[in-house]
Formats: C-alpha cells, sequence, structure tokens
C-alpha cells in the first residue's frame, strides 16, 4: 500500500547522519521528498524559505538543529560552549521572527544546559547521568544532553497537539462544518497539528464533519498543504479561495473555526498566517465561533499585545510570480507581503491550549495558566 503524507516524519533527527531530515514542504502536494539538513545554513534556509514550517515543526527543528551543530564542537571549556551555543543560536533565531517555537525551543536548549550544570559549576549530576567519571567539564555529556532535550522538545509536541485535539474535539458536533486557514495541521508540526487535531480526532471517533480550507494566499497553504493532508485522511475536505469565506460562512454551512497560530501575546491576541484576522472578523459578524489553537510554548507573556509583535515582511516575487508561469501583475509596482496578522483577542472565542480552552478576559486566563 502507498503511503501517504502522514506516514512522513514532519522533522527528524538523522543522528548517525549528523543531520535532520525533512518534508520539503515547497514541494508539496506534487511531490513528496525529505531531503537533509547538516549544516548550519542548510538548516536556516530550511526554515526561511517555509521547506519547514508551521511554529511547532520549526521549534522541533530548530532544536534538533542546535544540538547537530553543537555535535561538531570541539570546545575545551565551559565558556567556549556556550559562547559557541549562543552563537548559533542566535544565527538559527534569525530565520524568521514572528514564530515564537523558535526562540522559545532554542532558548530551552539553553536554559536546559546551565540548569544541569548548575551554570557551569557543577557538572557531576549530568556526567553520572551519561555514565562519565571526570568532575568537570567534559564536551561528551553536554552533547549527550542536547540530543536529550531536543527530542523531548518533539515528543511533548506530539503529546501536546493530542491534548489540543481532545480539547477542540468538545467543541465539535456530529454534523459540523469546520473552516480553517493556513495549515495548522500535521506538516506543521509532529503529529495531528493544532487546528486539524480535532478534526483528526473526530474524524477517528466516526463523526460526520466537512472540513473547509482557505487557500490562504500567497503562498497557498490551505490549497497545498492543508487540504492535502486532510483529504489524504479521508475527511470530507472542500477547498475556497480565501475571498469566498464570508460567502460560505453567510450560507450557515460553517458551525465553527479553528485556526493555529505563531504567537499569541499576553493578552490574547494572536499573530497567525495573513488573512486569519480577515476570517474571525467576519466570523464575528455571522454569529459563529472562532477558536485559535495554540500550545502553551506559543503564548508569549513578554509580549504584553499584539501591536508588539513583529511580523515579517516576505519577498514581492510570492505574490507577482510565484505560482505563475508568467508574471501576473506590471513591472515595478509595489507590493505589500506581511507573512502574518493579529487577530484582536475581542474576536476569538476560545484559546485551545493542552490545558484546556482558556476564555475571555484572556490576559487573567493566560496569568492563571502560567
Amino acid at each position: 500500500m502507498a503511503k501517504s503524507i502522514l506516514d512522513y516524519e514532519t522533522v527528524e533527527l538523522r543522528d548517525e547522519l549528523d543531520a535532520i531530515e525533512i518534508i520539503d514542504q515547497t514541494l508539496l502536494p506534487g511531490n513528496i521528498e525529505t531531503i537533509l539538513l547538516k549544516t548550519g545554513e542548510e538548516i536556516w534556509n530550511a526554515i526561511y524559505l517555509l521547506q519547514v514550517r508551521g511554529a511547532p515543526a520549526i521549534g522541533v527543528a530548530a532544536g534538533f538543529g542546535l544540538y547537530i551543530l553543537m555535535k561538531k564542537s570541539e570546545a575545551k571549556s565551559y565558556e567556549e560552549f556556550m559562547k559557541q551555543l549562543r552563537e548559533k543560536s542566535d544565527y538559527l533565531n534569525s530565520s524568521r521572527p514572528t514564530a515564537v517555537n523558535l526562540s522559545w525551543a532554542l532558548n530551552r536548549m539553553e536554559t536546559h544546559i546551565k540548569d544541569m550544570t548548575m551554570d557551569g559549576s557543577d557538572f557531576s549530576t549530568i556526567n553520572e547521568k551519561h555514565g562519565i567519571s571526570e568532575k568537570g567539564f567534559c564536551l561528551q555529556s553536554l552533547i549527550g544532553e542536547m540530543k536529550e532535550e531536543s527530542e523531548r522538545i518533539k515528543a511533548e509536541d506530539i503529546e501536546v497537539c493530542r491534548k489540543i485535539g481532545e480539547y477542540g474535539l468538545e467543541l465539535i458536533k456530529d454534523g459540523d462544518g469546520i473552516l480553517t486557514h493556513c495549515n495548522a495541521g500535521q506538516l506543521a508540526t509532529c503529529k495531528y497539528g493544532t487546528a486539524t487535531a480535532p478534526m483528526y480526532l473526530a474524524h477517528e471517533k466516526g463523526l460526520n464533519i466537512r472540513v473547509y480550507c482557505d487557500e490562504t494566499r500567497p503562498l497557498l497553504q490551505g490549497a497545498r498543504l492543508t487540504a492535502f493532508e486532510l483529504q489524504s485522511a479521508g475527511i470530507d475536505t472542500t477547498l475556497l479561495c480565501d475571498n469566498m469565506s464570508a460567502s460560505l460562512m453567510k450560507s450557515g454551512k460553517i458551525n465553527a473555526i479553528f485556526v493555529g497560530c505563531d504567537r499569541v501575546a499576553a493578552n490574547g491576541d494572536a499573530a497567525n498566517k495573513i488573512g486569519t484576522s480577515v476570517v474571525a472578523t467576519v466570523a464575528k459578524r455571522y454569529g459563529i465561533p472562532f477558536y485559535v489553537c495554540a500550545p502553551s510554548s506559543t503564548i508569549d507573556i513578554n509580549t504584553k499585545v499584539g501591536d508588539d509583535i513583529k511580523i515579517e515582511q516576505r519577498k514581492p516575487e510570492e505574490v507577482t510570480e510565484m505560482w505563475y508561469k508568467e508574471r501576473m501583475a506590471p513591472e515595478g509596482v509595489k507590493v505589500y507581503n506581511p507573512a502574518f496578522d493579529v487577530t484582536d483577542n475581542e474576536l476569538i472565542s476560545g484559546i485551545v491550549t493542552e490545558y484546556g480552552v482558556l476564555r475571555a478576559p484572556y490576559d487573567v486566563a493566560i496569568r492563571k495558566l502560567f
């Protein structure tokens, strides 16, 4: 039986090859190909060029990436090791500014090493754990600990998405029509997805649901990725252009909307793929519940409001030339191409996390969560 896209690992550590293996998502749905990333430049480019994408998957790739790069270290002291780690972490972190999971995973890797070594003052625990009798700095034990922590990040992502699916499933009824925007599916995580997790679990339980996917211009993640993976799973899937969502909602065919996000501010404002705030605004007009599915790692309590979230501006060619045989806009025209927009918290019916569904007032709910 031929493998479907759901049978592939979105991000996998290939330790024996000193590499990360990812699905090259820029080639989907036409070709399912995996590529190996071995150098810092290859990992950076894969994140920036969206070969690996989706906040959770980027976080997993960052954790594995930092381990792979530090595996080559020849540091002779803890200070030298940590200096190298920070340099490589800062480099990877510069690939995409909006998805908080990128910096979260990199910071987690560094913090873990600090905690395990008492910030460089005690190596007894970490050395003993890795079967090393030395009492002082040992490069081997530090690298071994980085590998374990990066693998924990991936394992936790799978578990978190499953829990988001279970809480989100409580918001779905048999026969519901569900709208989603962009791709917050398995291809954006390591399994289940965030926004799609409730859909996969509903399908597993035999609920009759219909899912509608916005195409998501200009990069078409809804058309190329979400529609592809949901259809591969056997879910009743319909694709629509972004500017058709209001017509669809007005028709009464949509009972709930589930989207993912790349960063949630402390007040509940949520940054997600460009066009999400339009969907939320129209949903409010027609009284349709709008849910943001967000692992707690995506909630940034240091960002007070959505206006403080740095929005990535991408190349104009994505709008004027990509996907077309010929350029479809006049030469020299200016292009506005933000990768994300921010949905105001007042438009959000609930934020589905691995700990439950947060409700307004979100600043209070988020404070309690943390």
